[in-house]
C-alpha cells in the first residue's frame, strides 16, 4: 500500500509538473537555442513575425531573434536551419521553397493569413459610380481582364492618349513579368500601356494619388497590405476559375519542426483575419507605428484573436508584457 501511495504520488507530481510546463518551450528553447526568424521586409510578413516573436518569447520564454536578407536568402537560410520560422511564405511564388520542401528541408503550417490575394484592381467607384461625389460609373461592366479591351480610354495614358495605362510591378520584381505576359495573353499590349513605376513606393504613389482624385486607374496589387487597408477596390476576374487565392503558410525548418512539436503547435495556429490585417497594416502607415510596436498594440487591443493560439499560462503571462 505504502508503494502505491508513492507511486500514485509521484504520478501525480508528475502530472503536476506537465501542467506547469504547458507554457514553458521544453525542448528546444530550454536547451538555450533561440528560434531565429526570417526578417521578412514586406508590412504583412513584418508585423506577423513580431507578434510571433512575442508570443514565443514572453509566453514560452525562448529566445528569439531575426536575421534580415532578401527572400532567396532567408529561404535558403530556412533549408538550413539557419533559421527556424519563415512567417508569411507565399506557397506557389518560390522556386526556392519549391525545392527545398521537395527536398525534405521545410515544413509549411497553419494559414498565417486566409483569403490573401493578388491580381488586376480598379477602384469600386469605377465600376459602381460615387454618389458623394456625384460620379457615374466609368465601367459599369467591367468585371473581368478581358473587357479591359472596350475600356482603354477611361484608364487613357496622359503620356500615350492613345492607349490606357496599366500600372504594372516595379521592373525585376517576380510578378512585373507575369503581368506583361497577362498583357500580352489577353491581346492587350497594343491598347495599354505596360507602365513600370520605379518602385513600389511609386507604384503606392500613383494609385493613391488617383484614388483620392476619384479618378480611374487599373494596377496590380495584392493583399494583405497598408494599401488595401486604405482603399475600396475591386479585382478584375481572370480566366474561369483563376482568381484563386494565395495559400500563405509559416514555414519551417524540418529540425525546428521535428524537435520543438510545443511551439509548432502554436505557431500552425497563427491566424489575424485579413480585414483587421489589412486595418492594421493601414494604420502602421498612416501613424507612422514601426511594426514591434504595433504587435504589442494589436496584442493587447485583440487577445480574442491570440487567445486561441496558446494555452491559459502563456496567455497570462503575454498579457503581463504588454
Amino acid at each position: 500500500m505504502k508503494n502505491r501511495k508513492s507511486l500514485l504520488a509521484s504520478l501525480l507530481t508528475l502530472g503536476l509538473l506537465v501542467g506547469s510546463a504547458s507554457s514553458q518551450a521544453s525542448g528546444w528553447c530550454e536547451s538555450g537555442k533561440p528560434v531565429k526568424f526570417a526578417g521578412l521586409n514586406w508590412e504583412s510578413g513584418m508585423l506577423l513575425t513580431d507578434i510571433m516573436m512575442i508570443v514565443l518569447k514572453d509566453g514560452y520564454g525562448c529566445a528569439t531573434d531575426q536575421l534580415v536578407g532578401n527572400t532567396i536568402i532567408l529561404e535558403t537560410a530556412l533549408a538550413g536551419n539557419d533559421i527556424q520560422v519563415f512567417g508569411e511564405e507565399w506557397m506557389e511564388r518560390s522556386e526556392v521553397w519549391k525545392k527545398a520542401a521537395a527536398a525534405g528541408k521545410v515544413v509549411g503550417v497553419g494559414a498565417p493569413i486566409i483569403g490573401a490575394t493578388q491580381g488586376w484592381y480598379v477602384p469600386r467607384y469605377v465600376v459602381e459610380g460615387d454618389a458623394k461625389r456625384k460620379r457615374p460609373a466609368q465601367a459599369p461592366d467591367l468585371k473581368t481582364v478581358a473587357d479591359l479591351s472596350k475600356y482603354a480610354s477611361v484608364f487613357h495614358d496622359a503620356e500615350e492618349p492613345s492607349k490606357g495605362r496599366f500600372y504594372n510591378c516595379p521592373a525585376g520584381w517576380i510578378c512585373e513579368q507575369d503581368n506583361t505576359d497577362m498583357l500580352k495573353a489577353y491581346g492587350l499590349e497594343n491598347t495599354y500601356t505596360n507602365f513600370r513605376p520605379g518602385t513600389g513606393a511609386a507604384l503606392d504613389a500613383a494609385v493613391l494619388s488617383s484614388y483620392k482624385r476619384g479618378e480611374p486607374v487599373l494596377f496590380y496589387y495584392w493583399s494583405p497590405t497598408p494599401l488595401m487597408g486604405q482603399i475600396d477596390a475591386v479585382r478584375l476576374e481572370e480566366k474561369t476559375g483563376s482568381n484563386k487565392d494565395v495559400v500563405t503558410m509559416v514555414g519551417l525548418s524540418k529540425a525546428f519542426h521535428e524537435q520543438a512539436p510545443e511551439l509548432v503547435a502554436v505557431l500552425e495556429k497563427v491566424n489575424i483575419p485579413i480585414d483587421m490585417l489589412n486595418q492594421n497594416l493601414a494604420r502602421m502607415t498612416q501613424e507612422r507605428i514601426e511594426s514591434p510596436k504595433l504587435a504589442r498594440i494589436f496584442l493587447k487591443e485583440h487577445p480574442e484573436i491570440w487567445h486561441a493560439w496558446v494555452d491559459e499560462g502563456a496567455a497570462k503571462k503575454i498579457e503581463a508584457s504588454l
